[in-house]
């Protein structure tokens, strides 16, 4: 056990939030015994996981918190913490609400949406033809998806629609606003879905809001915060994940022609695809939500002290060569693809398999609906998100 032999902290995150390109640093610290100590802009010091069996093993591990960062100065890009819904829960609490939506994500549910998504997907690229090129990728096909999906799940007006959308970016962004300001758009939101809440009260429809209501109502199962809470990390999380990683597969596949060409070529590899695009892009710009040790535990040989954060980095994990032979290569053919794409352990993203399926139709419909697609401008990037992203990628075909 090496304990505290790292010099550090260093300041992280590594290179440039534009861009899709792994700062090298991050193999360095793959090779480097143990962990290395980071500073991010805001909150304490952390050790960083960036070995695909370290991150897991800090996800899969029920002896770190995520709810003792509530207390917590935690390591973060911003200034102001997100603290609130089932990201800082720890079993039961955490199961209690996770079980109340997961039935609306299973496999097979979504699997009964997949016909709704792909006319959707279907529907936005006629209208991107209609429109004429070049079009703005982000704007009119990968925001919209969905955005649409997760609104209809929700009965979110089409009508609101925009406004959501607005609030979830200001919510998202680490941009300078302060700790104020971030409360007076995160109250403008639960005011907003208080409003949509009450209506379903008096209204009940076929959707998951109205379950959620009939949870908090007949079964007393989540408080009124909880269950608005709930709805807001549902509708945020619901979009801009599958909203980056559109242009993003877009810009990966452009740059490997090859690929791209196999792709086009047997639209049946769409779905093994995407499984390796999600391994192969990097999403998250920064940490993902520390954990925090609730006992002395050794991680890649490293003692945590209790109290002490961890910050695992999934781009880097999943560029590991101990799990990934040739990770830095783009390959249709791994067959078990355990990527941490969407994590791990108890807070392993609940809407996984929708994304799936919003990427997998979203990637078919718009290689089989325009098969001259290429990128037809300068890509602006988001670098004031937590997300890597396109803000504007101008296509044409």
């Amino acid at each position: 056990m090496s304990g505290r032999t790292h010099p550090g902290p260093v300041p992280y995150p590594f290179g440039s939030a534009a861009g899709l390109a792994i700062d090298p640093a991050y193999a360095k610290a793959r090779d480097t015994p143990g962990m290395i100590r980071i500073r991010l802009p805001y909150g304490e010091p952390a050790w960083l996981a960036v070995r695909y069996d370290d991150v897991r093993f800090v996800l899969g591990d029920r002896r770190f918190s995520r709810a003792m960062a509530v207390e917590a100065d935690v390591p973060r890009m911003g200034p102001v913490k997100l603290d609130a819904g089932m990201i800082v829960l720890d079993p039961p609490d955490h199961t209690r609400l996770r079980k109340l939506v997961a039935k609306a994500f299973t496999v097979h549910r979504v699997a009964q949406l997949r016909p709704r998504i792909r006319e959707l997907a279907e529907e936005l690229v006629a209208a991107m033809v209609a429109r004429g090129r070049p079009v703005d990728l982000v704007e009119h096909f990968a925001l919209s998806l969905p955005v649409a999906v997760i609104c209809e799940l929700l009965g979110v007006p089409v009508a609101d629609r925009p406004r959501f959308r607005a609030w979830s970016d200001a919510f998202l962004s680490t941009n300078q606003a302060t700790a104020e300001q971030f409360a007076e758009n995160r109250d403008g939101f639960r005011e907003y879905l208080s409003g949509l809440v009450a209506a379903r009260r008096a209204v009940p429809a076929d959707d998951l809001m109205t379950a959620l209501v009939e949870a908090r109502d007949e079964h007393d199962r989540l408080s009124e915060l909880e269950l608005v809470d709930m709805c807001l990390g549902l509708l945020v999380a619901g979009h801009e994940t599958t909203a980056s990683h559109i242009p993003n597969f877009v810009v990966v596949l452009q740059a490997h022609p090859e690929r791209l060409a196999e792709l086009r070529a047997d639209l049946g590899l769409v779905p093994a695809a995407v499984e390796e695009l999600l391994r192969f892009t990097p999403l998250g710009y920064g940490p993902g939500f520390p954990r925090y040790a609730t006992e002395d535990i050794e991680v890649g040989g490293v003692l945590v002290r209790a109290g002490e954060p961890v910050v695992v980095d999934f781009a880097a994990a999943d560029r590991d060569p101990r799990q990934f032979p040739d990770p830095d290569e783009l390959r249709f053919d791994r067959g078990e693809n355990q990527h941490v794409g969407f994590g791990h352990g108890v807070h392993h993203c609940l809407g996984a398999p929708l994304a799936r399926v919003e990427l997998q139709e979203g990637l078919r419909a718009l290689l089989g609906k325009l098969p001259g697609l290429h990128i037809a401008g300068d890509i602006v990037w988001k670098e004031e998100m937590p997300v890597r992203g396109a803000r504007r990628l101008p296509i044409a075909w």
